[in-house]
């Protein structure tokens, strides 16, 4: 009987009572078609590849990551909850030693989703990485932490949640931002004051092949996660890569996907986008659970794939290198830099504005991060909506310091005095969720 190299973990879970519209991209037969051509091949009835039931996350693990105006229940469905706990479900087998790596096949996904959240971006409510990530910090003895994000869509969402943190790399390689949603991921995006460098950015041009991607991840990514050494890698799954996605404009194939996969060793990998429903998705997946099991994937060939027709040009080639020297030269030089952004200041101002294409609101947001050696700075965030909210949030974060815990303490105490409707305090080290209704609307 065929065994499995590494014990690898599945969870499935196509969300059948949850779609933007019955015919948007974002549905459920991107899973239905997966687990038909799991089944098919049989790969469930080789010994050490396990299926487990998605967990159903709990309102404090959203909390835990989100600000969700006017609160958590407004904003998301059970299904959000069971795609996050589905992820939790893998991270937790990972880390009591049932399994040794992790693939969460979930939607609804979860990468454009910010810390604060007034509706839907990108298809996303919740961020499933991360309610995953701050779990494990919360029960398990776990602190760095690399996520690599391989959408084909920047993943704006994680980069924002984790722009202010030292302990998580964050890397996303996308398509470039000047062709594609959401128009940003650039290599000049590199983290707050506390955390610089610890965000990076590959954009990839257009019809980039396995060629670009798999050199990109030898020559930039594994170089930089040795450097980094993180006690895990979260790979955020998404498969829009693919040369028959109808979303975007690149040429990854089913083998690169897997290919890909074995380079980078995640421990545990979470479905993000991936809209080529039929032709793509079964291969694709199918692939990446045979390459986290360590098995051969060679026969896995997709309908219509051909390798000449979708080699990249000598011009694409020669863009991929250039932005991977960046990139390094950016991680290389990123304390200097560091340095150079914080000056002597004490805190320091990040404003941006933010639309919500899926739900059509518009946010307008300040943060302000308090500048800290010993810890990862209190966070103050003020946003406003079209939809009427305004709020604050602070956060404090895991490993704060006392000066720190003092800072978020002493900004939401002063949160009534302001504009807000609605105050929110994450206290970290105790994990603890405190708010406050100002103003009734």
């Amino acid at each position: 009987m065929l065994k499995a190299h590494y014990k690898t973990g599945l969870v499935f879970f196509p969300a059948f009572d949850w779609a933007i519209d019955p015919t948007h991209p974002e549905r459920e037969e991107r899973l239905l078609y997966t687990q038909d051509q799991v089944f098919e091949e049989g790969l469930l009835d080789i010994e050490d590849i396990i299926e487990y039931k998605p967990d159903i996350a709990s309102e404090m693990d959203i909390k835990r990551v989100h600000f969700c105006v006017p609160d958590v229940f407004s904003v998301t469905t059970k299904s959000h909850f069971i795609s996050a706990g589905g992820a939790v479900t893998m991270g937790r087998a990972l880390m009591e030693k049932e399994i040794d790596r992790g693939f969460a096949l979930v939607r609804p996904p979860g990468h454009h989703s910010m810390r604060v959240v007034h509706g839907n971006r990108g298809f996303c409510n919740i961020n499933n990485e991360a309610i995953l990530v701050e779990y494990l910090r919360r029960h398990y003895p776990v602190k760095k932490v690399a996520i690599v994000d391989t959408d084909c869509h920047h993943g704006d969402g994680t980069q924002d949640i984790y722009w202010h943190d030292p302990d998580t790399l964050f890397i996303s390689i996308h398509q470039d931002g000047r062709t594609l949603y959401p128009g940003t991921g650039f290599t000049d995006e590199l983290g707050g004051a506390n955390a610089f460098g610890t965000t990076l950015n590959i954009p990839l041009p257009p019809l980039t092949s396995d060629e670009g991607y798999l050199y990109t991840i030898d020559h930039v990514v594994l170089p930089i996660l040795e450097e980094f050494k993180p006690d895990i890698i979260i790979n955020s799954a998404g498969q829009d890569n693919h040369f028959t996605d109808p979303l975007t404009n690149m040429n990854f194939s089913a083998q690169g996907y897997a290919d890909l996969t074995r380079r980078l060793k995640p421990d545990i990998a979470v479905l993000e986008g991936g809209y080529s429903i039929e032709g793509a998705l079964p291969y694709v997946n199918t692939g990446i659970i045979l390459a986290l099991a360590g098995l051969d994937y060679k026969g896995v060939v997709e309908p219509g794939y051909d390798a000449a027709r979708m080699a990249q040009s000598a011009d694409v080639t020669r863009a991929i290198k250039g932005i991977g020297d960046v990139v390094l030269s950016n991680w290389k030089n990123r304390r200097d830099m560091q340095e150079k952004i914080r000056g002597n200041r004490e805190f320091i101002e990040r404003r941006r504005n933010i639309m919500y294409d899926t739900d059509m609101i518009y946010e307008m947001q300040k943060d302000e991060i308090r500048i800290c050696d010993d810890c990862a700075g209190a966070l103050k965030i003020d946003s406003s909506a079209d939809t009427g909210h305004h709020i604050l949030g602070v956060q404090i974060p895991v490993h704060a310091c006392p000066k720190c815990v003092e800072q978020g303490y002493e900004w939401f105490d002063k949160a009534s005095t302001g504009p807000y409707d609605r105050a929110f305090l994450q206290d970290r080290p105790k994990d603890e969720y405190l708010e406050k209704i100002l103003k009734q609307r």
